[in-house]
């Protein structure tokens, strides 16, 4: 059965009234917000085009205490900026019922993205990371399967430090997260 969102819809915060409401970090993402930049003409001008399409709607599942919604995020805010999607932040905490419906692993991560049809039907989703840092995740957790190990905290702790690395310094991440959501978006 295809999940449908519909009550969703409208229910959230605009890009903007999220990043005025953070109480968390910021400072930071806003950081992150004004070093975007488009890499790449083609991915810019897929963006654009997405005007022409009245059909889509975004939500994200968010929380301003995340480090990967800080970091991500204002990549999928600029990006979505240019389409003319209508765009909305469900915080997490607020929204549970959505949250168990994204799980990542088994988990709850976030961002979650969620591509919906005008009518809520769920299209597709991205997140929590982009995919080449998510694999740092998804394999520890292969690995590390019990969370009461007692070496379980002192390797995830590792498994962060490899993801920060994997998102590298700068901005060039961003670039990935916007190829990946033209990538999802070009599927339907």
């Amino acid at each position: 059965m295809s999940k449908n969102l519909s009550a969703k819809l409208r229910q959230g915060l605009s890009p903007q009234q999220f990043m005025d409401g953070m109480t968390k970090n910021q400072e930071k993402f806003k950081e992150w917000y004004d070093l975007f930049v488009w890499e790449n003409e083609e991915d810019k001008q897929f963006f654009e085009s997405l005007n022409n399409r009245d059909d889509l709607r975004c939500l994200i599942l968010a929380a301003d205490w995340c480090g990967d919604v800080v970091r991500n995020v204002p990549a999928v805010f600029r990006a979505l900026e240019i389409s003319g999607i209508p765009t909305e932040v469900l915080i997490k905490e607020e929204h549970p019922d959505v949250m168990a419906q994204f799980l990542t692993g088994g988990g709850e991560a976030i961002p979650i993205v969620i591509f919906t049809d005008f009518s809520g039907f769920v299209l597709g989703h991205w997140g929590p990371r982009p995919a080449h840092v998510q694999a740092v995740m998804t394999k520890f957790k292969q690995e590390n399967p019990d969370r009461e190990a007692p070496d379980y905290n002192d390797k995830i702790q590792i498994a962060r430090q490899e993801m920060v690395k994997q998102y590298g310094e700068g901005t060039g991440y961003q670039t990935v997260i916007v190829k990946e959501l033209r990538e999802l978006l070009s599927s339907f």
